[in-house]
């Protein structure tokens, strides 16, 4: 039994020992010894231990030596050593016990000590943890800053459509503070065309249905209308039981007014190109007419010459000479709303043509209209036509007359405006800048929408059959075009009628000199003319002009055949169509210049000069006579190029 107490001794201590070496190397490698007390408190039971079974294997082994002296002088002492060895280890292990008691366990079910890489692994996944919360607290912080500073309201409502959210969005666009309306129904925000759409809205978030959009009017806290686009979302529970309505909505009204303002924008550009296309189209009719017209007039003058015997057909063809004089002033209206009539611009004073027009219309526009002149206080002038700016105040004059058959007032007005270039209604649009501004207004019958919308359009008329051309506002839109003006006009039914004409201002001052012509035109000394007219009719005309005035003609059908004939024949003067099948009038005039380039050159054209000019068919300043034409404007033109000619060469 002695040796076999030793032996379980031994094995006991080695084992002990074992343990404490097992939990002291890693501890101390990991620099815990001073730190982990519950560690070092466990090695300190198991070195307490070994050491203990090391002083029981010190006895049985001096037992088994001294087996006759059991009772020996030896024993005490190392009994007594043993019992304050045990002692000790009891107290080690309230401490230890003390200590994992008050650690609980220790980092992990089971373990002794607390590894580096354990711990970093430990530290890093509460960093994690500390740093997600953190992040989801921060996310949601910033989530509740964005939707608080949303320019979009965001609002929470109830199924029943009771307020629970309201953020500060939904403050700057309906004008109500959060405490104001959390807990009131949304139809506060409502109003009565919105109550029925705001009740379809929750019926159908009720129902189930998903997110959808839509826009609608609805009320500020002041009463004021806004223009709202909504979006609305079903909020539900994790059973899917609709629990509230999430409204998101935007303020539309500064869209929808651009979008209205884009609109108009295009309207005004599409009416300008109508404008543009009836303006080509009215200067193709003109041309023509006025062939056809020149064709009447000068053969209505030969009778007219013929027969002067004959008081009755002199009667006749007087009035077929009015009836030519009315169609070519009405072609020549045409012309000018193509922006193509032939004008005399110079420094026009605004408040003397207002002064001019009074003057006219107290005599002739009635008694039952009271008529208004306000001039501007300063003087202003435009670079126009002064004939036309007469045209364009008579002619407003007198339809705002026919709109007050019961009599009226009518304000003729002259001042300076500034313009930011976004005006709607101008036709033609025009860009920012301060320009001088006609007004005619009157207390007429005014006119309807639609009606306003066409009054400028050529032959366009609300005045009864034979009273109107439908050119008269035509021709003022030309002309004010042409001035690189523009035109607005407003008007209402039972109230009357405003246009307003803006003309660049000019800042010269002066009228220019008015042109004199003889009272009969020189005779010719027998020059030859070449005349190219594929008009046939008309050439037979001029033909008949130029050679009771003196002058030889040669006649050609065409360009080319003018080119054939003026090679072989030559000629003083060149008198040529402008528009011609195959080969134009200019063109001629540069083939024949090539073989004399002194040839006096004369065009004629029922296009006005100004209208060529503008697309370059003929340059400026180019000797040009507009059909129709009468015998002494021909045989004037002919001689002022002949002369002009001649008093180049002797230069």
């Amino acid at each position: 039994m002695p040796q076999l107490f030793l032996l379980a001794n031994l094995v006991i201590m080695v084992s002990y020992a074992a343990i404490m070496v097992s939990i002291v190397v890693p501890v101390h490698r990991a620099r815990q010894l001073g730190s982990n007390k519950l560690a070092t408190a466990t090695a300190m039971i198991f070195f307490s231990c070994a050491v203990g079974h090391g002083l029981h294997a010190v006895m049985a082994w001096q037992m088994l030596r001294t087996l006759d002296d059991l009772h020996g002088h030896g024993e005490p002492g190392w009994s007594s050593a043993s019992a304050v060895w045990d002692a000790c280890t009891a107290a080690v292990g309230i401490y230890y016990w003390s200590l994992r008691r008050g650690y609980g366990v220790l980092l992990q079910k089971g373990a002794i000590y607390v590894d580096p890489w354990g711990q970093w692994r430990l530290n890093e996944a509460d960093a994690r943890e500390r740093a997600a919360r953190d992040l989801a607290e921060a996310h949601q912080a910033t989530l509740a800053t964005i939707v608080e500073d949303s320019a979009d309201a965001i609002i929470g409502l109830t199924p029943d459509g009771t307020i629970t959210a309201w953020n500060g969005g939904a403050e700057r666009i309906f004008g109500w503070a959060a405490a104001e309306v959390l807990a009131l129904p949304a139809a506060v925000l409502a109003g009565s065309e919105g109550t029925a759409q705001q009740a379809d809205m929750l019926a159908r978030m009720r129902a189930g249905e998903g997110s959808f959009s839509y826009e609608g009017r609805r009320l500020r806290k002041d009463g004021s209308t806004v223009d709202v686009a909504f979006t609305v979302t079903p909020v539900t529970d994790p059973g899917g039981t609709v629990i509230g309505v999430s409204v998101i909505a935007r303020d539309v009204s500064a869209e929808k007014e651009a979008a209205e303002r884009q609109r108009a924008i295009q309207e005004r550009s599409d009416q300008a190109k109508r404008m543009e296309s009836l303006g080509n189209l009215a200067g193709g009719v003109a041309h023509d007419f006025n062939n056809i017209l020149a064709i009447i007039a000068n053969y209505t003058d030969f009778v007219i010459e013929e027969t002067r015997e004959l008081p009755h057909v002199q009667a006749d063809l007087a009035h077929v000479r009015t009836a030519v004089d009315r169609a070519t002033s009405l072609t020549r209206q045409l012309l000018t709303f193509t922006r193509g009539d032939a004008v005399q611009l110079r420094d026009v004073d605004l408040n003397a043509s207002i002064a001019e027009v009074q003057a006219v219309l107290q005599r002739t526009i009635g008694e039952h209209i009271t008529l208004i002149g306000v001039p501007a206080p300063e003087p202003v002038s435009v670079r126009a036509d002064p004939g036309q700016v007469h045209q364009i105040l008579l002619n407003l004059a007198i339809n705002a007359r026919d709109a007050m058959p019961d009599g009226g007032t009518l304000v003729l007005e002259a001042n300076v405006a500034a313009l930011d270039g976004d005006e709607l209604n101008m036709q033609p649009p025009l860009p920012a800048g301060t320009y001088a501004r006609l007004l005619v207004s009157d207390t007429g019958e005014g006119m309807a929408p639609d009606t306003a919308a066409r009054i400028f359009e050529p032959f366009f008329t609300t005045k009864p059959r034979g009273r109107g051309t439908g050119l008269g506002l035509a021709t003022v839109y030309g002309i004010v075009a042409e001035a690189g003006g523009s035109i607005n006009v407003y008007s209402e039914l039972g109230v009357g009628t405003t246009f307003r004409i803006y003309l660049p201002i000019s800042a010269a001052t002066g009228a220019a000199p008015a042109a004199t012509r003889g009272e009969s035109p020189p005779h010719g000394d027998g020059q030859t003319v070449l005349v190219v007219e594929d008009e046939v009719p008309l050439a037979r005309i001029i033909t008949r002009i130029l050679t009771d005035g003196g002058y030889r003609v040669r006649t050609a059908g065409d360009g080319a055949e003018g080119l054939r004939v003026f090679q072989e024949h030559g000629c003083d003067l060149l008198l040529t169509d402008v528009i011609m099948p195959e080969m134009t009038g200019p063109k001629l005039a540069e083939l024949a210049r090539r073989e004399r380039p002194e040839l006096p050159v004369l065009f004629m054209s029922g296009y006005s000069n100004g209208l060529l000019g503008t697309t370059h068919v003929i340059d400026d300043g180019i000797a040009f006579i507009e059909k129709p034409f009468t015998s002494g404007d021909l045989l004037h033109k002919v001689a002022a190029t002949l002369h002009m000619t001649s008093v180049m060469d002797d230069r």
